[in-house]
């Protein structure tokens, strides 16, 4: 348990933090989630528009701290070569 002043207050802060990136994660899981559905449904136009969606989101994520660059990107790229297989 936090007993001086700037380690109570450094525990607000994380409880604060925590629910803000909590909100983000799922915020992108969402979008990545209607990328899925729309590879799933088999239709490419649909799914390269969830994906082209779900790409700022994703970088947003990683700018603000919670996911790793390389993480987002191998994200990104999966989900790329299977739009794009749905074509061929």
């Amino acid at each position: 348990m936090a007993n001086t002043p700037q380690s109570k207050k450094r525990a607000r802060q994380v409880e604060q933090r925590t629910e803000i990136n909590k909100a983000r994660r799922s915020r992108i899981r969402s979008y990545l989630r209607k990328v899925e559905e729309a590879i799933a449904s088999g239709d490419q136009a649909v799914a390269a528009a969830a994906l082209q969606a779900a790409q700022p989101e994703l970088m947003r994520g990683v700018t603000k701290g919670v996911l790793h660059k390389n993480t987002a990107s191998r994200k990104m790229s999966r989900l790329a070569s299977r739009v794009k297989a749905l074509g061929a």
